[in-house]
Formats: C-alpha cells, structure tokens, sequence
C-alpha cells in the first residue's frame, strides 16, 4: 500500500483523492449487491456519497457530504444488532470508511487519510484470506497464480492485495498530472484513475458472487 512517509509527502487536495481512491475501490462491491432491508440504508445515499467524495473539494460539497452522512446515519442499521454474511460484511466496512471520509472532512489531517487507505488495503488482504480458506477452488486460480509468478519477488502477499497495491501505485504515480482545483469527475486523468479502481472493484465482485454462491 502507499507508505505513510509517502501519504504526507503529498500536498492536502492529493491526501484527500488518494483517500477518494481507496474508497471508489469498493464502490462496485457496495452498489453490486442489494443491501439488507432491515438496515434501512437508501442506496442512492451511498451513490450521492462517493460521487461527493470526487467532487471538487470545497466548502460547498464538504457540506453536502456531510449532510449525506447525517442522513445516512439516521437509518436503523446504526442502532441494531447486525449479523452479516462475507459480503455484507464488506459493505459495513466500506460503509464504515466513507464515514472517516467525512471525519476526514473535519479533522483535514494525515491520519484520516492514512486510516480510509489502510482499510481499502486491508479489505483486499482480508478477501485473500477467504479465497484462500475455501474449500472451493476460484475459478480464476490459474490466472490468479500466473499473476502472482509474473510479479517474481514483488509478490510478497495474495492475489487481490497485491493487485491492490498494483492499483494505489498507479494512482499514486498520477498525482503530480492531477489538476489541485478540480475533483477526480472533472479531470480526464482523475476519471481514468475512477475507472482504473472502477475496474479493480468488478473484478472484487466477481470473486464475492463466487463466495456466496459457494455458501462462504
């Protein structure tokens, strides 16, 4: 993942798109599959959520984004007891980082940035571990295994977190090129490093209809 030396090196506008980045990561995994009813979560709220989250940084979508999370969080969801499944499990934790975004609106510091970046890594490294623990091969292990030995002995971790990292450096790369007074949506390089995660995001739902279809 991005290292923290290198996360504060950034100026503050490219903290904030990497942190919108890591997010947009599992943005497909969130929308892809139908949230529980009984949380109360309207969809469109999540959707309205990232897309702020590459708008423009400023006061005006700040507010609106935090407006989002007010509304977001007057659902049952955050008052109940939850027993999630392996993919609702996912859509808590991506629920549970655009809230530190919105802290991250607040505090404007590094270490919210840090904590929305490691959680996107972590949730890679996570998936890893349940691919790994199937009792069921993935039906793209070959391709998988071929990805991991053409990196040689840059592969120190599985399959998805090392495509993850593979993601956040390309990202990373791309900061110095990103205009500082538009959002990620309003840049071509900003839409192609959305998309770039966009991609990286199917690629995590593929492997999560795997896992339910599987009875993980």
């Amino acid at each position: 993942m991005v290292r923290i030396e290198g996360l504060a090196g950034l100026k503050p506008v490219h903290q904030r798109q990497a942190a919108v980045l890591a997010l947009w990561r599992w943005r497909a995994p969130i929308l892809a599959f139908e949230l529980d009813a009984e949380w109360g979560v309207d969809q469109s709220v999540l959707e309205s959520l990232f897309r702020l989250a590459a708008s423009p940084a400023g006061e005006q979508s700040d507010r609106a984004y935090q407006r989002a999370i007010a509304e977001l969080c007057t659902a049952p969801l955050f008052t109940s007891e939850v027993d999630p499944d392996t993919v609702q499990l996912f859509q808590l934790e991506t629920i549970s980082n655009l809230l530190t975004f919105g802290e991250l609106l607040d505090e404007a510091g590094v270490d919210e940035v840090e904590r929305v970046v490691e959680a996107s890594a972590g949730l890679a490294n996570y998936l890893d571990g349940l691919v790994e623990g199937s009792f069921y091969s993935h039906p793209s292990e070959e391709a998988h295994r071929q990805y991991l030995a053409d990196l040689a002995d840059r592969a120190s971790e599985g399959y998805f977190a090392s495509r993850h990292f593979a993601v956040e450096t390309a990202c990373h790369g791309a900061f110095g090129v990103l205009p500082v007074s538009a959002g990620l949506l309003e840049s071509s390089t900003g839409r192609e490093l959305l998309a770039l995660c966009e991609d990286f995001g199917e690629e995590l739902v593929t492997t999560m209809q795997w896992l339910r279809m599987t009875g993980h």
